[in-house]
């Protein structure tokens, strides 16, 4: 058995030809949807980025205890628990973040590593003259724009080489059984840096200030500079799908369709522009950045070219990956194998729970989505953890100082754990009020509705949901719940 991943950050359901959009170039994609069964209603759980990396490998939602932060003592690993069956994992990424102080610890559940170093402000080449910044729209990071430098031609762009790096393990192991293989690119994660030959693809013209990374912020910007940065945006996707086809290549080259799984997925999406926004993570996350793209081959099955209706969510894909190489999924994993969706789409949940430490608890059923805000001074809350690190530093001296232990967590195999009061995220309860969308009638989540049966329905879906998934009791109370 062999398995292939690759992992995009960012990369957003609403631009792919697979869900309709008529203008983004990604012929790969199409191919990957007549090869793959196209996941229709597939959420994210926890985020930003190394959240959501921590339910691949945990299959648990990680927003309900913690912020970002490294894989835990008392965590499961999809791919350590490989790795200990017999299974050779192999990591491939350009994402940084995953050598910095909040991620350190995933990359070494896998067999092996390649760390493919340069994207975004990734501390990569050493100069001391300040760079020459020019008139801009959005941010501009000095280190970045350095590491541009050394990425002139295609080949030196860090997807350029990731892809690279990872067709060489195909080659090298292709014919070799009982391996898994994650080619993971930060791209098409801002800034939308790309060469000129795929900004071409798309002739847009633009004489204005240099603009390809916008803050998480409202957007300022005219609507010219809004349409360039879609474009901008295009242009990478159009390079990442470009790479993917690399790898459908090799696949068909090497007959791998009869004997490998492959999995295409993402973290979250992003906001360009929509709901009046740039980004994510302070925003709420409507489902530009909340319903994201997912593709399973499983030669299993034999099933592809069809759509999956069925609810599915990050933390099935751990059990997924277990449950293709002939294991059982650890207790502690919530999420669910996938594999009877795949083949007949058989339901595995009737709602998916999301959201990001401290903001929104988001709860779907697939028509409607409640974004349940806190109290507005967001408390109380804490976090739960053994691994007190932010996503490059630890935690100060000043937050541990009303750190307390607490009882074990029923999922932390009899740990106790710290708990650290979380200061300063009341700063964005405005933007967190509580909202109801019908998507069938408001797919775009424009016009939030008022409609007290299905809110009543909603909410206590919700506090079951968070029952399960064990959240604290200060979760309840800070969204004004009743524990069921």
């Amino acid at each position: 058995m062999k398995a292939v991943m690759v992992m995009y950050d960012s990369l957003n359901r609403h631009m792919l030809p697979n869900y309709g959009c008529d203008w983004t170039l990604a012929p790969n994609f199409v191919r990957l949807g007549e090869r793959a069964v196209t996941f229709d209603n597939h959420y994210v759980g926890s985020m930003p980025c190394m959240p959501a990396r921590r339910e691949l490998h945990t299959g648990r939602h990680n927003f309900l205890h913690r912020s970002w932060g490294p894989f835990e003592p008392y965590d499961d690993s999809t791919f350590t628990i490989l790795k200990e069956n017999g299974v050779y994992t192999h990591l491939v990424s350009d994402h940084y973040h995953y050598w910095e102080d909040g991620g350190a610890t995933y990359h070494h559940r896998y067999s092996s590593w390649v760390n493919v170093r340069g994207q975004e402000g990734d501390a990569w080449k050493g100069e001391v003259a300040d760079p020459e910044i020019p008139e801009h729209h959005g941010r501009i990071v000095r280190q970045d724009w350095i590491n541009r430098k050394y990425m002139d031609q295609e080949h030196l762009t860090p997807q350029a080489r990731t892809f690279a790096e990872g067709l060489e393990f195909l080659e090298t192991n292709r014919d070799q059984d009982n391996w898994y293989l994650q080619i993971e690119t930060f791209d098409p994660h801002e800034p939308f840096f790309t060469l000129k030959q795929w900004k071409d693809r798309y002739n847009y013209e633009w004489d204005g200030p240099h603009f390809d990374w916008p803050k998480y912020e409202r957007v300022s910007e005219d609507p010219d500079a809004v349409e360039y940065l879609r474009y901008q945006y295009a242009a990478l996707l159009t390079q990442c799908d470009h790479y993917l086809g690399r790898v459908i290549d090799f696949m068909d080259e090497h007959d791998m369709w009869r004997d490998t799984m492959l999995l295409v997925v993402t973290d979250h999406g992003f906001l360009l522009g929509e709901h009046d926004w740039w980004g994510k993570a302070r925003m709420p996350w409507y489902n530009e950045t909340a319903h994201i793209p997912f593709f399973v081959w499983d030669p299993r099955t034999g099933v592809k070219g069809v759509h999956r209706r069925n609810l599915t969510t990050t933390i099935d894909v751990g059990p997924t990956l277990l449950d293709y190489f002939g294991m059982t999924p650890p207790p502690d994993m919530d999420g669910n194998p996938l594999r009877a969706t795949v083949e007949d789409d058989t339901k595995v949940r009737d709602v998916a729970i999301y959201g990001m430490f401290g903001a929104h608890v988001n709860i779907t059923d697939g028509r409607h989505v409640y974004m349940r805000g806190p109290a507005d001074d967001n408390q109380p809350l804490n976090q739960y953890t053994l691994m007190p690190t932010h996503m490059r530093s630890p935690f100060s001296p000043q937050e541990l100082a009303d750190m307390q232990w607490n009882e074990p967590l029923g999922f932390t195999k009899g740990c106790p754990v710290m708990r650290i009061p979380s200061r300063g995220m009341g700063r964005f309860a405005e933007v967190f009020k509580t909202q109801l969308f019908d998507l069938a009638t408001d797919p775009g989540q424009t016009d939030p509705i008022e409609d007290a049966a299905v809110e009543a329905r909603m909410t206590a879906a919700l506090a079951e949901a968070l029952a399960e998934h064990q959240a604290p009791d200060e979760q309840y109370e800070r969204l004004g719940l009743a524990r069921p």
